[in-house]
């Protein structure tokens, strides 16, 4: 089942949706793993989605069986506040102007505040184990940096054609420096039909390529470039069923101790 709840996000002042899907019918004294995710609004339905079409989420969870709880955060949809909210460094782009980053603002409460409510609130195992994150474009980089630098929080971190052109360096920067658990596992992919040209598609790949080798030594890194792929839902959502299996979030789900 998917349900909607509003929640403060404290340090933001901010009120948002929350999309949360649940198992059916599930044991009273049942635990299920917890999947964070960004973009909440474009995870289910068609008709919430910004471009009239979603990951398709609830079809796969319902046809696969999997015991498994997402919790979507919407986006700010006000100008370009959801660039603010969903970087954790400041840019300016030619086209957006001026990015302000709040996310590390926002992973500081998605971390604390959110988990918290969700552990008291929802069945699901509060242990970094059986704990994941994921998201695309600019919910992909924020998959990426909680991946990395709020590894004692997240096991798994799914990021999906994540936006890193115009902030490489800062992004670089932290990694280097990040404690990562040693039981981390952070999945990065694109398409090479999602840039206008070879040009910037070799800077993108050169770019994922940069941050894998910054993180290899201390995480488990899987790299996917998908030939065929573009920047879209119905993309990430022919992906979902990749990336839930090599994180191995599907076995986690089964665990017996689960």
């Amino acid at each position: 089942m998917i349900f909607k709840h509003l929640i403060n996000i404290t340090p933001l002042n901010e009120q948002r949706r929350l999309h949360i899907y649940l198992p059916d019918h599930l044991p009273a004294n049942r635990k299920v793993p917890v999947l964070y995710m960004f973009d909440g609004h474009n995870l289910f339905e068609d008709e919430e989605a910004t471009y009239g079409k979603s990951w398709g989420l609830r079809d796969y969870l319902e046809s696969t069986g999997l015991p498994l709880c997402v919790v979507g955060l919407e986006c700010n949809h006000r100008g370009n506040l959801r660039l603010w909210e969903f970087s954790p460094y400041d840019f300016s782009d030619p086209e957006w102007g001026e990015v302000h980053g709040q996310g590390e603002i926002l992973m500081d409460w998605m971390s604390g505040e959110l988990k918290a409510w969700v552990d008291q609130h929802l069945p699901v195992l509060s242990d970094r184990r059986y704990t994941f994150i994921g998201g695309s474009s600019m919910g992909g980089l924020m998959a990426l940096f909680a991946g990395s630098c709020y590894s004692s929080v997240y096991s798994r971190a799914a990021c999906l054609s994540p936006y890193l052109t115009r902030v490489m360096e800062p992004l670089c920067q932290d990694l280097q420096t990040a404690w990562i658990h040693p039981d981390t596992e952070l999945y990065i992919s694109w398409g090479g039909m999602e840039t206008d040209s070879q040009q910037s598609l070799a800077q993108v790949t050169a770019d994922n390529l940069s941050v894998a080798r910054i993180l290899q030594p201390h995480a488990k890194v899987d790299l996917v470039c998908f030939p065929e792929g573009t920047h879209c839902e119905a993309c990430w959502e022919e992906e979902t069923p990749v990336w839930m299996e090599q994180l191995q979030i599907i076995d986690r789900c089964w665990e017996e101790e689960v």
